[in-house]
């Protein structure tokens, strides 16, 4: 194996695992990272998606003993039911619009400048949010992602749905937006968490399929050296954030997204990084 690609595998796989789960959109910072290192092509597009696959395992881990109860539950226990239908209610929005406009999407916003805008807006609506929910003094009506309904759910996946634009963040949109319909913000982020688990294994899997004429055996090694990466990395920045949060807001992640979001936009107009597309 080429030691180089090794290298650039294990920062991407990295990379995913730290900001998967943060408001700060990990799709962006690969395309970012991928460019800095000149890791770019079809294939690597798959590649950033399949080890997503790793940052899934590692909240799987994480949540293991919640899983195995939904999963035992889920033929005869109301409530482990109803958390599984709050989660593919919750997926139908983004599946049914990166259905019909993934490709466009693809073409025209998996770029650098287009990234970072998506950043700096983002952060923004951030700072909006949590200004609103101090200023009007917004509490939460829900606590707990198994007090739910269908029709929170569903307003979780249509914020979910922003995502699909590259820098805009899968777990911003929906950590964000729950806290916006009242979720508290351990619930909106463990649902996030969750909600993450079929939305990137269907993705991983529709990739890898429809892809499958990209990728040779050869390619197991750099996708596993990624998706290990990825599952360290995700699992510690998982068990960080939920220490965070107990005491924290998200103010620090929307500064983060905007000076980083600007810093990209005037390092490629200065000519200072010349960002590969």
């Amino acid at each position: 194996m080429d030691f180089v690609l090794a290298f650039k595998a294990l920062i991407m796989g990295i990379v995913e695992g730290l900001t998967e789960f943060l408001p700060i959109s990990s799709t962006g910072h690969l395309i970012l990272a991928g460019s800095l290192l000149n890791f770019t092509g079809e294939k690597v597009k798959v590649f950033e998606i399949v080890i997503q696959a790793g940052a899934i395992f590692a909240v799987c881990w994480e949540y293991r003993i919640k899983i195995l109860q939904v999963l035992c539950g889920m033929f005869n226990d109301r409530k482990a039911q109803r958390f599984l239908l709050n989660l593919f209610v919750a997926l139908l929005p983004a599946a049914g619009l990166g259905f019909l406009f993934g490709k466009k999407i693809k073409a025209y916003l998996f770029a650098p400048i287009p990234v970072a805008l998506a950043f700096i807006v983002g952060g923004f609506i951030i700072l909006w949010v949590e200004r609103r929910r101090k200023t009007n003094g917004v509490g939460a009506r829900i606590d707990s992602v198994d007090d739910m309904t269908l029709v929170d759910a569903l307003k979780v996946g249509c914020a979910q749905a922003f995502a699909l634009i590259p820098g805009t963040s899968r777990s911003g949109a929906t950590i964000i937006g729950g806290m916006m319909f009242g979720l508290s913000r351990k619930a909106a982020t463990e649902f996030s968490f969750f909600l993450a688990i079929p939305t990137l294994l269907t993705a991983t899997m529709y990739s890898l399929y429809k892809e499958r004429a990209l990728l040779s055996a050869a390619d197991i090694p750099l996708f596993g050296i990624g998706t290990i990466a990825a599952f360290v990395s995700a699992f510690l920045c998982v068990r960080w954030l939920l220490r965070y949060i107990s005491s924290h807001d998200f103010t620090v992640f929307a500064w983060y997204r905007i000076v980083f979001g600007i810093v990209v936009i005037a390092s490629a107009y200065s000519g200072v990084v010349v960002w590969a597309d």
